[in-house]
């Protein structure tokens, strides 16, 4: 059994027992429950549910393992050719890992 879940405007195939990498939720701390239950597509062995734009009464239950993880760092190059104009910028993207306890769909 899986879940299609928007969690901050991303959408995340969930499954019991996995982990999830989101976007960085502020005021979470580690050991924290934390509820979703923007559920857009559920699939129960084969049977699927589709919600319009949500199914109601579903949602997604989750542990706070880290409040703040932070990313691969992102290098971005910028170039002009015959200009003698480079500038190189990083950027480490910050997340708050999650373990999903339950699925109720």
């Amino acid at each position: 059994m899986y879940v299609i879940a928007e969690i901050q405007g991303q959408q995340f195939k969930i499954e019991q027992g996995k982990k999830l990498f989101v976007h960085h939720i502020q005021n979470a701390e580690a050991g924290a429950i934390v509820e979703f239950d923007r559920i857009l597509l559920a699939d129960n062995d084969g049977q699927v549910t589709v919600g319009t734009p949500a199914i109601e009464g579903a949602k997604v239950i989750c542990e706070v393992k880290s409040a703040l993880v932070k990313g691969d760092k992102v290098l971005v190059f910028h170039k002009k050719r015959r200009k003698g104009y480079r500038k190189l910028n990083g950027h480490r993207q910050q997340f708050t890992e999650l373990a999903v306890k339950e699925v109720i769909a």
